[in-house]
């Protein structure tokens, strides 16, 4: 056999479902499984090999500048400089290996949804029910659930008892789905199926048959593993920028090199060996070696500071992302809201009460309060009464166990003190129906105190209105009036609750059993209660930073779009009109992105859907953090620029496919890593504001020397130990500087704009003149004073150092003054005395100037350099200055 044709098999008839399959009551026979099995292959989803250790390795010299470094190295080894090739190409393999450490885990996705396959299944074959492993069914197989099965394909459901599935994995649906084997609409969307069971979900109640339908790659599951597999995924806003910046440096310093050692050998007639040095030093000159280290090191102080905020990254790069999304894709179950079904408002036929409090902690108030023992208080016993949940306080957290609606009915009897222990001893059950899907209700038998007996029934509105003939109203039963119900029920559906009824009727003393016959007619209704799930409060609070951000923030749930928009209304988003997955699937791109900019809320949605969502955002300009727990997120995680996991309710598939975790699931956690992003972007373009003016700096005293025929200032193996150590040393400090005030009021950076932009080439060229003036302007003066070329030259490399230290001070704000307190970035001081002790050994130590060709200075030297520091520091502060002046008088005419 092979594998069947795609079928609508929840439309299809129990019956059709079996002919088409060539399978019946007794299941497949032991044979022609095994043929099936040989046609079809295993039940198994196909595993994507990573790259290996050694493979990663390499990829960390996949860099433009590295290569410009690899080949300077092999320049120099080709001239016989050994000791400037081991440094030069040092450089290189310390750069590869702190990337390699950092990348963390490889990607590991497919392996975790199959995780989700059960390893063996009871199934129905030749008659015979037998256990066989899960990666052996086929298509016809009969297969028996049971609560706490993990469903191990695709299943037509024959037969169902109470069976009720967790699907949240797979639909976003925050309550586990009734079954029934009766078919459903041919455009049913995923999460209304519910004559469907599909491999990977969890049966929570009840039992039933399933007809394998598909396996392996042909499950939904394996149809998201396969859309997983096709995702691209981005790089982040980082990495884009700096291979863009990388590639225009590459084509400066190259044309660069080839100008020098053209303008030295042609035009000169110097060598062409000490041209060829020349240009390695001017290409190590102009390379920020440090910057890779720099960057990987404010990423990682970046991970620590989000850890501490609940935020965990997997993906070092990713920090920085979350300070440049424009648009953030929310998961609406227990990220946006708790996950707790709550009680907000109980309809009786005197009078509505809402009821405060949220989760299942028996806290909060009903009002109004009068008369609350005549109404309120018959319907919350009801519910005490008959339900088979429970709740428990663990380490002040309040934990259910059983059905969540019915711990939501255990919790407003606990708002209205009933005592659950006195209530079960004044009236005992004496027997009880379960909660069914087919007949929507659960019931209960009491025995009062006068030996009477009293029936309470929990379900479904609908059903409860069917057996129901009068209503309670003031502690008294009169004729039910179908009109009031009708408008609870519309008010309620129109704030998105889900409404359950509570009915009582009286039974004979006699009675000890309940049958579904005692169900049928007779019956008080008590009244009606609303409940969701309420809205995180520090959810609502983040959306709203978000929002003074510039951040959109756009809820993507499986719930219904009445509940979603119901909730998303109290988040502080514009619900308007809700796009459902079927709205979707019938728009095409450019209708939807029309309709993107101005709908937040999109509801029964499939993973296809979602991933669409994300493509079509980022398709407009958008820059996008997707959050989700189930695995039908995770193709949409993957390809956003910022995917975000839940830690306590996500899968381990969306956990890998994500590049950060929350690990308290809470939405608020986004908005402070959206701060943290930005502050470590901002602090990444600090730093590389402050290196390159050095590299700046050392290329043009370079070239200005060879264009005037001058000994080479400063030496390449110095211009290393200054881009290594001290412009390294220096720069990690602006890693620890502090969120500026405005930073959450800014909008989103613009996705096209470069790294650097005019104002801050600007900046780098300037402090690259001042410095080179600096250093060249030393070094010509002192060899005209007659000092021996080591201390000119040693007097140059601290002279550039001294000047950065003076512009150290002016980089702790992009745009505001300088700043030389100590309280709020300590590590600005204790760097500059480190870099000091550095520059200290470098001049003094014997060993260092034996390598690095310095000589000891005196007060004179260290006076000129302590000068280079003010005037550079002064002349970066006049400038700003003079720019936010210019900006103050266009600002003004403007106005």
């Amino acid at each position: 056999m092979t594998a069947p044709v795609p079928t609508q098999w929840h439309a299809q008839s129990v019956d059709a479902s079996l002919q088409q399959l060539d399978s019946g009551p007794a299941g497949l026979d032991v044979a022609e499984a095994e043929r099936r099995l040989a046609s079809v292959g295993p039940n198994r989803l196909p595993e994507r090999p990573g790259a290996g250790p050694l493979k990663r390795f390499l990829l960390q010299f996949h860099n433009l500048l590295l290569y410009v470094l690899l080949a300077s190295t092999l320049v120099t080894l080709a001239l016989g400089e050994w000791l400037d090739a081991a440094v030069i190409f040092g450089v290189v393999l310390i750069n590869a290996v702190v990337g390699f450490i950092q990348e963390g885990k490889a990607e590991q996705a497919m392996r975790a949804i199959q995780k989700l396959l059960t390893l063996d299944s009871r199934v129905k074959r030749g008659g015979e029910v037998r256990q066989v492993p899960a990666e052996d069914l086929v298509p016809g197989d009969l297969v028996l659930l049971e609560a706490g099965d993990r469903v191990p394909a695709d299943l037509r459901l024959l037969e169902t008892r109470d069976l009720r599935i967790e699907e949240a994995a797979l639909t976003g649906e925050s309550v586990p789905t009734d079954k029934t084997s009766q078919p459903v609409s041919a455009d049913a969307s995923l999460g209304d199926r519910h004559s469907m069971a599909y491999s990977g979900t969890l049966v929570s109640a009840g039992s039933g048959v399933g007809l394998v339908v598909a396996t392996a790659g042909d499950t939904e599951l394996g149809r998201i593993s396969h859309l997983l597999g096709s995702v691209e995924q981005l790089q982040t806003p980082l990495l884009v920028d700096m291979a863009r910046f990388a590639r225009r440096l590459t084509l400066v310093i190259l044309v660069l090199a080839v100008i020098t050692f053209a303008f030295g050998t042609l035009l000169r007639g110097y060598d062409s060996g000490d041209m060829l040095m020349a240009a390695v030093g001017l290409a190590v000159a102009a390379i920020p070696e440090g910057l890779p280290a720099v960057l990987t090191i404010i990423l990682a102080l970046g991970v620590q500071r989000m850890a501490r905020r609940q935020s965990i990254i997997r993906r070092l790069p990713a920090v920085e992302s979350l300070g440049a999304v424009t648009v953030v894709c929310s998961d609406k179950t227990g990220t946006l809201t708790r996950n707790e079904m709550t009680i907000q408002r109980v309809y009786t036929a005197a009078r509505r009460y809402e009821v405060s409090g949220v989760g299942y902690a028996p806290e909060g108030d009903v009002s109004p309060t009068q008369d609350l023992a005549h109404d309120l208080h018959e319907l919350a016993r009801a519910g005490l009464l008959a339900n088979s949940a429970s709740l428990c306080e663990v380490d002040s957290q309040w934990c259910i166990t059983g059905d969540p609606t019915e711990a939501a009915l255990l919790t407003l009897a606990g708002k209205l003190q009933l005592d659950p222990g006195a209530e079960s001893l004044r009236q005992p059950k004496m027997d009880a129906i379960p909660f069914s899907s087919e007949r929507r209700y659960l019931a209960s038998l009491h025995r009062d105190q006068n030996d009477q007996g009293v029936i309470y029934l929990v379900g479904a509105p609908e059903r409860l209105l069917e057996v129901c003939d009068q209503q309670w109203r003031d502690g008294a039963a009169e004729p039910l009036d179908p009109r009031i119900w009708d408008d609870v029920l519309g008010e309620g559906a129109a704030a998105g609750l889900r409404m359950i009824g509570l009915a009582r009727r009286n039974a004979g003393n006699a009675q000890h059993e309940l049958d579904h016959a005692d169900l049928d007619s007779g019956f008080v209704l008590l009244g009606l209660v609303g409940m969701l799930d309420p809205p995180r409060e520090e959810a609502i609070r983040a959306i709203a930073q978000c929002h003074s951000a510039g951040i959109q923030v756009k809820m993507i749930t499986g719930d219904h779009a009445a509940t979603a928009a119901a909730i998303a209304e109290r988040l502080g988003l514009k619900a308007g009109n809700p796009l459902t997955g079927a709205d979707l699937d019938d728009l095409n791109d450019s209708e939807l992105d029309v309709l993107l900019t101005e709908t937040s809320v999109f509801a029964r949605t499939s993973p296809s859907n979602k991933l669409r969502l994300v493509e079509r955002l980022q398709a407009i300009g958008e820059r996008v953090a997707m959050t989700g727990d189930g695995v039908n997120d995770s193709p949409a995680l993957k390809r956003a620029d910022i995917g975000i996991a839940m830690g306590i309710k996500g899968t381990e598939a969306a956990k890998e496919a994500a590049q950060m975790v929350l690990a308290d699931d809470n939405f608020a956690t986004i908005a402070h890593a959206v701060e943290e992003g930005r502050t470590v972007y901002d602090n990444l373009k600090k730093s590389i504001l402050f290196i390159l003016p050095t590299n700046g700096a050392q290329a043009i005293v370079l070239l200005t020397a060879i264009v005037l025929g001058l000994t080479l200032p400063i030496t390449p193996l110095q211009i290393l130990w200054v881009n290594m150590i001290t412009a390294v040393t220096l720069a990690l400090a602006l890693a620890f500087e502090p969120a500026e005030d405005d930073l959450m009021q800014r909008p989103p950076r613009d996705p096209k704009a470069p790294l650097l932009s005019g104002e801050l080439m600007w900046k780098i060229l300037l402090v690259s003149v001042l410095l080179t003036l600096a250093s060249l302007g030393l070094f010509i003066y002192t060899q005209q004073l007659g000092w021996s070329m080591e201390e000119s030259r040693t007097l140059a490399v601290n002279a550039l150092v001294f000047g950065e230290i003076g512009y150290l001070f002016s980089s702790r704000r992009l745009h505001g003054p300088a700043r030389f307190t100590f309280s709020d970035n300590p590590m600005i001081w204790s760097m500059v005395a480190l870099m000091i002790v550095l520059q200290l050994a470098f001049t003094y130590v014997p060993a260092l100037q034996s390598l690095f060709g310095t000589s000891s200075l005196g007060l004179g030297g260290w006076g000129w350099c302590l000068a280079t520091a003010a005037i550079t520091c002064a002349v970066v502060e006049v400038d700003k200055w003079r720019r936010h002046y210019i900006a103050s008088r266009q600002a003004g005419r403007l106005e």
